[in-house]
Formats: C-alpha cells, sequence, structure tokens
C-alpha cells in the first residue's frame, strides 16, 4: 500500500484490484479517473444542472439542423415539411433515450459522470508526463466521462435512425416535390453530421464552456435574419401566421436556454428574472422597424429630409 513515488503528469494514475493499490503508475480504464492521491477512482456522480445543459445543446443541435435543412428543400408543400420535422424530432428522441439507455447505469435514463474541474480535463493527451516517461507512459483517458464520448454515440444512433426513418417517408409524403430534391434534407445530414463531430473531437471542451453564449448570439442573429425578412404587418395576423409564430417561440425558447445556461440557476431569485428579458430582442425590432426600413431611408433621403 506504501505509495512513496508520485505518479507523473496530471492524469496518470494507481489502479485499485482486489482492494489494493498496484505500484506502477498508468492510465485509469474507461469510467474512472485519478484523484488527488493518484488513485483511479470509478466515476460515479451525476451530472451537474450544466452537464445536462451542454448535453441539451449538442442533442438540440443536430435537430436544428435538421428542421432548417428540411425547411430549405421542402419548397412550399408544408404536409411533407411538417411531418419530416415530426420525425426528426422522433429520431433525435429516440436517439437521445437510447444513448442514455446504454450509458452506465445500463439500462436506466441517466449517467454516472466525472465532474468537469478545468479546461485540460477535455485534452488529457497533451497533458501526459514529461519527456522522460513519454516513450512508456501515456495517460491519456476520458476525464469528463462520459461527456465528451457519449456526444460520439448520440450522433451515431441519429444517422442510423435517420437513414432507416427518413428515406421511406420522403417517398410517400414528398411526391410533389422533383427527384433531385426529395432527398436533398437527408443529404445534407450526411455532411454536418460529419462536421459536428469533428467538433465535438477538436473543439468539445471549448463548446463545453461557450455554448450559453453561442445559443444567445445564435439566437439573436437568426432572429435579426428572419424578422427582417418577414414584413411586420403579418405578425399582427396571428391566427393566418401560426408557421411564423412556431418560429419566434423557438427563438425565445433558445434565448431562454442561453440563459438559463449562463446564470445557472444558482441564485433563483435573481436569476429567474432575467428570464423576462427573452421576448425583448423582437419586441424592440418590432417596434423600431417602420423607423428603419431601408427603402423609407432612401425615399426620405432623396426629398432631402
Amino acid at each position: 500500500m506504501a505509495m512513496s513515488v508520485t505518479c507523473p503528469g496530471l492524469y496518470c494514475g494507481r489502479i485499485m484490484f482486489n482492494g489494493s493499490v498496484e505500484r506502477d503508475c498508468g492510465v485509469c480504464p474507461r469510467g474512472e479517473r485519478a484523484n488527488l492521491q493518484k488513485v483511479c477512482e470509478r466515476c460515479t456522480e451525476s451530472p451537474e444542472l450544466y452537464d445536462w445543459l451542454y448535453l441539451g445543446f449538442m442533442a438540440i443541435l443536430p435537430l436544428v439542423l435538421h428542421w432548417f435543412f428540411i425547411e430549405l428543400y421542402s419548397g412550399k408543400k408544408s404536409s411533407s415539411a411538417l411531418m419530416q420535422h415530426i420525425t426528426a424530432l422522433l429520431e433525435c428522441s429516440l436517439s437521445a433515450m437510447v444513448t442514455l439507455l446504454v450509458t452506465e447505469p445500463i439500462g436506466m435514463l441517466r449517467i454516472n459522470s466525472c465532474r468537469v474541474q478545468m479546461l485540460s480535463d477535455w485534452y488529457t493527451m497533451l497533458y501526459n508526463p514529461s519527456p522522460d516517461y513519454i516513450n512508456t507512459l501515456h495517460c491519456t483517458q476520458e476525464a469528463v466521462y462520459p461527456l465528451y464520448t457519449i456526444v460520439f454515440i448520440y450522433y451515431a444512433f441519429c444517422l442510423v435512425l435517420m437513414m432507416m426513418l427518413r428515406p421511406l417517408l420522403v417517398k410517400k409524403v414528398a411526391c410533389g416535390l422533383g427527384k433531385s430534391d426529395r432527398f436533398k434534407s437527408i443529404y445534407a445530414a450526411l455532411y454536418f453530421f460529419p462536421i459536428l463531430t469533428v467538433l465535438q473531437a477538436i473543439g468539445g471542451g471549448l463548446v463545453y464552456y461557450a455554448f450559453p453564449y453561442i445559443i444567445l448570439v445564435l439566437s439573436l442573429v437568426t432572429l435579426a435574419v428572419y424578422m427582417s425578412t418577414t414584413e411586420i404587418q403579418s405578425f399582427t395576423n396571428l391566427a393566418a401566421k401560426k408557421k411564423r409564430l412556431v418560429v419566434l417561440f423557438s427563438h425565445w425558447l433558445l434565448h431562454a436556454y442561453g440563459i438559463v445556461s449562463i446564470s445557472r440557476l444558482d441564485k433563483l431569485e435573481q436569476d429567474l428574472p432575467l428570464l423576462a428579458l427573452v421576448p425583448g430582442p423582437a419586441m424592440f425590432y418590432i417596434a423600431t422597424a417602420k423607423f428603419t426600413e431601408p427603402s423609407r431611408i432612401l425615399s426620405e433621403g432623396s426629398n432631402g429630409h
């Protein structure tokens, strides 16, 4: 049990075997990480709220991309777009459930994890021991288990379910589209899933710390683009413009998600009132758009006003 020699590197540890600690240092098994005593310890904690919000963001990202490309390539056939939207939601929901079920503890809709302590936890391969040990000792591991690999598993299930369900649906409900346009939303997914995989592999740690701000910026930018291409008068006729309302409320939900992710709801009495800011950008745009309409500015400029 004597441990007079300290393990080199940040993530090397000694493995527990039959109640005793092995003397040799090495990489901890999957699902374990080295504690302060440099002993590999099992990850048995539940993820924090921020960890769940991160996983939620990574789960929502492909769904939003699915919806964007479905809307882009569905043309004017709204029934086709609606069914594909519902199918994409079903695919991502089932993938998320299956991913949770196959992650420890297996068969339960919860996961055991190791807490994220610092950015380097996502990039253990960059923190192997000094060159004196590099030829004999590598301690690259998933110190943030399972936040890193669970995203890859989820993307794999999303891709498999999409290839099983979507082509059959598209053949039945997208008859009004040309043969070359029917499967464009599926082809788009075959491009963006590899991109998302590379993003997670290289920038997973950076996304983990930055995703609340990414959500806020993207929700504001996309809302501004959407509002600028939509007539303001259309928002007064709510019954006839259900689709625009759905888009608007979707942006508000994303904005609220970003605010909750930043605040983490550590102090409810201070953080919950921040949600009142969610409709602010849309209301501000609607109130000021008539003063900033390009055609009005150009006409007033030509009149010398």
